[in-house]
């Protein structure tokens, strides 16, 4: 009896080994990673670098190559680094499209030859495997009502915009639609590009202050353009305008608690994490598993003046 039962438990655990052994060689190691992300010089950026770096190597070892580059929000720059990843015969590519449309014959090619593409931040055309990005029009929306708030219901308000990307456009669209249920508020700009950078944000808030002499508010679509554009609100001495953000990057927290600085408020997301995600997902699909749901959206907090002693900060801070 005993031993007739040793056999059958033995012959038991071998084919189940035998089931689970062609899984196990069918597992896709991950080898190579490329990133290319808008502008390198933003923190915003750096932090979604480091989360796609922390996860490639924890998922594929110390061994794995990673590779991260900037396309300064230029599509033949983006288009060329992708020619350049698929020439590499990366595994895995984690894209911050440049321009969202644009982008798409180059994803199409990196398909056709085997490469998993990853959107991250912002969406991307051309058929990639999966996108991961923050709820930007929760962004807009959450920014819009501060302002709206602010303001008491009353007030000019600009939008400077940014890159012709998804994440830029459904900010704006989720500012739009809250600034439309009040029809005390004025919108008196709304298309005007600053890059997505300080530089970007501090000529074109000059031009709206120049513009607009009783504006009284400004919903920029990143840190980095609402505190480009603050700065041109103190350079011209008009202390009652002030600007609200999305990103939640350090430099914002520390305008945050600076009572003479313009910048009262950020929506803030979580690029360490977004990105560490965008990897993951991406190795899943690897292994041949879909993604729960596309697009998987990471909610966002909105930080202000009153509420920034209590912000963590992103996840690698």
């Amino acid at each position: 009896m005993t031993s007739l039962f040793s056999f059958r438990a033995l012959a038991g655990a071998a084919l189940a080994l035998i089931v689970l052994l062609p899984y196990a060689w069918a597992q896709r190691p991950l080898k190579s990673v490329a990133l290319t992300v808008g502008d390198l010089g933003n923190p915003f950026f750096v932090q979604v670098a480091k989360g796609a770096e922390a996860k490639a190597r924890e998922l594929g070892g110390a061994g794995v190559t990673f590779r991260a580059v900037s396309s300064n929000y230029d599509l033949n720059l983006q288009t060329n680094q992708l020619e350049d990843f698929i020439a590499a015969k990366m595994d895995l590519i984690v894209l911050n499209a440049a321009d969202s449309r644009g982008i798409a014959p180059a994803v199409r090619r990196a398909r056709a030859a085997g490469i998993i593409v990853v959107a991250v931040d912002v969406a991307a055309e051309g058929g990639v495997s999966a996108t991961v990005m923050s709820d930007n029009v929760q962004a807009g929306r959450l920014a819009a009502e501060f302002v709206v708030q602010k303001l008491g219901g009353k007030g000019q308000v600009a939008i400077i915009n940014g890159p012709p990307v998804s994440a830029v456009a459904d900010r704006v669209a989720g500012a739009e639609a809250i600034f439309r249920l009040h029809p005390g508020i004025r919108v008196v700009s709304r298309d005007q590009n600053a890059g997505g950078n300080r530089m970007g944000g501090m000529n074109v808030m000059t031009d709206l202050l120049t513009a607009n002499p009783q504006l009284d508010a400004v919903f920029a679509i990143n840190d980095p353009t609402g505190l480009g554009a603050a700065l041109a609100i103190r350079q011209a001495r008009r202390e009652k305008v002030f600007v609200v953000g999305v990103d939640g990057a350090p430099e914002a927290e520390k305008a945050l608690k600076d009572p003479r600085n313009a910048f009262l408020a950020t929506a803030a997301q979580d690029p360490f994490a977004m990105a560490a995600k965008a990897v993951e997902v991406g190795f899943e699909v690897m292994q041949g598993r879909k993604p729960a749901s596309d697009p998987l959206l990471v909610p966002v907090s909105l930080v202000t003046r009153e509420n920034v002693a209590n912000y963590k900060g992103w996840t690698s801070q």
